[in-house]
């Protein structure tokens, strides 16, 4: 079957979706959109404000992106067809490192105004959460050698990942270069 083919089968299974599968879905994918639109409304709004930020600060709501849309698609299969799997060990795992991922965003923020307290959590955080990304890849692995997983699922976490990576990469260079731009952009708020 070519991968076009599969990927229609796989977004088609949201018809399969119950009301608590919509509302966890929406929930998910919408919190990840928020951190797309937040970051990025907060540069557009001190970029038309005349704030230069660094180049690599525009990583994040890239990053964000990329990874919401690959949750987006990988999200589907774990409402339907691999939902037993999450049961879990696998679902233990997920739970982590979402826990993890939020937090780290959050004391990356905070970090802001308390640098000297903050920063070491927030590194950890991140560090746990691609941790417990590499263990969950590790269950996902498993599953499609098994035959118990498709293309579309191992591709779509190629991009959870790389959309992770970039945005924290970014965000990272954010925090050690002094959040440059920010208190420009609050400035004008």
């Amino acid at each position: 079957m070519s991968f076009p083919s599969e990927l229609s089968i796989y977004v088609g299974r949201v018809r399969e979706f119950e009301h608590r599968d919509w509302a966890g879905y929406l929930a998910w994918v919408g919190l990840m959109g928020g951190l797309v639109l937040s970051t990025g409304g907060f540069l557009v709004f001190g970029h038309r404000h005349g704030v230069r930020f660094p180049p690599e600060v525009w990583m994040v709501p890239l990053g964000a992106l990329i990874f919401t849309a690959s949750i987006a698609l990988d999200s589907i299969g774990h409402r339907t067809v691999y939902r037993r799997e999450l049961r879990g060990g696998e679902g233990l795992v997920h739970a982590i490192t979402i826990f993890c991922g939020i937090t780290s965003c959050v004391l990356l923020c905070g970090a802001y105004s308390l640098r000297g307290t903050l920063w070491i959590p927030a590194l950890v955080m991140t560090v746990l959460s691609f941790v417990y990304s590499f263990i969950d890849e590790a269950f996902h692995w498993h599953r499609y050698v098994t035959l118990r997983s498709d293309r579309v699922e191992m591709w779509s976490h190629v991009g959870i990942l790389a959309g992770h990576a970039t945005m924290m990469l970014g965000w990272w260079s954010w925090f050690f270069g002094g959040y440059a731009g920010v208190a420009e952009t609050l400035a004008h708020l």
